[in-house]
């Protein structure tokens, strides 16, 4: 249709659509059944005076020029009626409350609006409304924007935080460790010490043995030097050789104890060597101790500090948060204020909608009135021609010469004064009783409507995005119930069983707590192993809570398996038939699932029931190596063999 190619000025629909009415939905194709053809112009007479041609205000194709030349604009319906009279052949008026006036007399009056006048000014207002929704969208996604920045900062904090949290935990961790290392060292070099003070003992003892031993010697060489009779020698000799021979045993007896003492004493100097070498070895571990007690403070300092300044990090975090809960609030007042404009808005409505009522029938009764007023003054027009008519008749004289004719003074007051005067006062007091008339009423009225139907429109836009909005949240929560059920489910199952074989006995489930919505609900684990009566989980002992903790795990594992799962100590806590159950459990898993299990541990079992072992060994004072055996490469070499 040719409406779509027309553009007119706010406040001239009315009046196009007066003036072409359904005419605009013809369309400008030649090939269409109903169209324009373009013409070239022609002249035209002039419009009669006071009339602005509609061409004026309208931008349109050249299919409609000769037509609109042809149309003119007047102020009101009085102008209309006045100018109608001297349209000439394909002329109209029309104003701009809807008013035509066309040159064969047809007339349309100011109150009927047709749809092609609705239609542009719709499109007009449409054109009006678009920048600002525009403007709306963009200020809407910076604000998005701005909180998704917001909340990007904020995730990040939680983020450092958490890893700062960690980094203090292992820094603690390390200095414990650290502490607990210097205290074994101290102890070491304490029981070194007693061995080397009773070794040095000992070796002062035996050289005390080997000196009485040359003592007694020497005194029995001086005895026998001092022998000189041969005979009482001899016998003395052979006395003396059975005692020499006594002596040489108990010399070979004592040289046998004085080399046994050497080569003790030879091995306790080595002994002490080592011990030396050892001390000076544990020496320096303890200064290296030392040395790494001191970076264990300086960096326990340097947490410190860090933790002083991450200290002040939650209250910056609070701030970043109160300056969102600000914005969030702000967004709220606003949209308590944009209803409380739709509630304005809804009661000028109603004000409109009342006042419209009562301009309509203050425009009924004028009309009325109108109506009443113009009958009495064409009863009066006629009573004044009959009247002159009959003055004429009678006294042969027009009615303006009467007083001249009956030589009454045009000064002189005329007779019947009260009477004149009364009516004078009636007529004048039922003048201002009608009061002026309201020549734009219909046309402010028409745009009271039209605003009142855009914030229907609006309203109901709006009120239909938040049903679609409450229906997607609702589908969202009715899947996220359906799918935490189906999880819930699922993972009780597995935990029941896991339960069941890993204390070899007892019972267990899972139960959602506080409420009978599960997206609210809280987690209650409740167990009861072989001869227990059925409890919640904190009630437990601490073996027992670290198994119901690893069924847990386990149940959430076999859910949703992963290709990799590392465990760390798991099994500190637990004896050793539960540590046998354990390692069946994760044998049988990595056995039967697609899943390579990584255990942290430092129990003897489990190390025993692992396919590989990873350590770190000291094979040199400072330095550490990786080792690596692979038990079931081991096992095999020994079968074969």
């Amino acid at each position: 249709p040719v409406v779509d190619a027309v553009t007119v000025e706010t406040g001239y629909e009315t009046a196009l659509g007066a003036g072409l009415g359904e005419d605009l939905s013809a369309s400008a194709d030649s090939a269409a059944p109903a169209h324009w053809r373009r013409l070239t112009p022609v002249s035209m007479t002039p419009l009669p005076g006071g009339a602005l041609p509609l061409a004026r205000f309208v931008m349109a194709p050249a299919e409609l020029t000769r037509r609109l030349a042809a149309i003119g604009v007047v102020e009101d319906a009085a102008d209309g009626a006045r100018l109608a009279e001297l349209l000439t052949f394909g002329q109209r008026l029309v104003s701009r409350d809807g008013g035509l006036w066309r040159w064969d007399g047809y007339t349309v009056s100011p109150s009927a609006p047709t749809a092609a006048a609705t239609r542009l000014a719709q499109r007009n207002r449409l054109a009006e409304i678009r920048p600002r929704r525009e403007d709306a969208e963009r200020a809407i996604a910076a604000a998005q924007r701005a909180l998704n920045a917001a909340r990007t900062v904020h995730e990040t904090a939680v983020t450092r935080e958490r890893e700062t949290r960690e980094a203090v935990r292992a820094g603690f961790t390390a200095l414990n460790t650290a502490r607990e290392d210097h205290t074994r060292l101290g102890t070491a070099r304490v029981a070194e010490e007693s061995r080397l003070t009773a070794l040095i003992d000992a070796l002062k003892t035996a050289q005390g043995d080997r000196a009485e031993a040359d003592r007694e010697y020497g005194e029995a060489e001086t005895e026998l030097s001092q022998l000189d009779d041969p005979k009482a020698a001899r016998e003395s000799v052979n006395a003396m050789r059975v005692e020499l021979a006594a002596l040489r045993a108990t010399q070979a007896e004592k040289r046998s104890a004085h080399d046994r003492l050497i080569a003790e004493s030879e091995r306790r100097s080595e002994r002490l060597l080592s011990i030396e070498a050892e001390a000076a070895s544990w020496r320096q571990r303890a200064a290296g101790a030392e040395s790494r007690l001191g970076d264990l403070n300086q960096r326990r300092g340097e947490a410190g500090e860090e933790r002083n300044a991450l200290a002040k990090r939650p209250a910056e975090i609070e701030a970043q948060r109160n300056a969102l809960m600000t914005q969030v609030e702000d967004a709220d007042s606003k949209r308590s204020r944009a209803a409380d404009l739709l509630a304005a808005g809804e009661t000028a409505l109603s004000e409109a909608d009342r006042t419209l009522r009562a301009s309509e029938a203050s425009q009924a009764e004028a009309r009325e009135q109108l109506v009443r007023a113009e009958s009495r003054q064409e009863q009066a027009e006629r009573d004044r021609d009959t009247v002159a008519a009959r003055v004429r008749e009678k006294l042969d004289v027009a009615p303006d010469r009467i007083l001249a004719a009956t030589g009454i003074d045009e000064n002189e007051k005329l007779p019947d004064g009260d009477t004149a005067a009364t009516r004078l006062e009636r007529l004048m007091r039922e003048r201002d009783g009608m009061g002026p008339v309201n020549l734009r009423a219909e046309q402010e009225a028409e745009e009271l409507r039209e605003q009142v139907s855009t914030l229907h429109t609006e309203r109901e836009d709006l009120l239909a995005a938040i049903a679609r909005l409450r229906q997607g949240i609702g589908a969202l929560n009715r899947e996220g119930r359906d799918r935490l059920m189906a999880a819930f489910n699922q993972v009780n199952g597995h935990f029941e069983e896991l339960f069941t074989r890993l204390f070899g006995g007892g019972r267990a489930h899972l139960a959602l707590t506080e409420a009978d919505d599960p997206l609210d609900a809280g987690l209650e684990i409740m167990a009861s192993p072989p001869g227990k009566k059925l409890t919640t989980m904190s009630l437990l002992s601490g073996g027992e809570q670290a198994l119901t903790a690893v069924a847990m795990l386990f149940a959430v594992f076999l859910t949703n398996p992963a290709p990799i799962c590392v465990l760390d100590e798991v099994d500190a806590p637990l004896d050793d038939s539960n540590v046998d159950r354990f390692c069946s459990l994760v044998d049988e898993l990595a056995h039967s699932r697609e899943t390579r299990f990584l255990l942290v541990t430092h129990h003897r079992m489990t190390m025993a029931r692992m396919d590989r072992l990873f350590g770190v060994t000291m094979g040199e004072a400072g330095v550490s190596q990786l080792v690596s055996v692979d038990l079931t490469r081991a096992e095999a070499l020994r079968a074969t063999a």
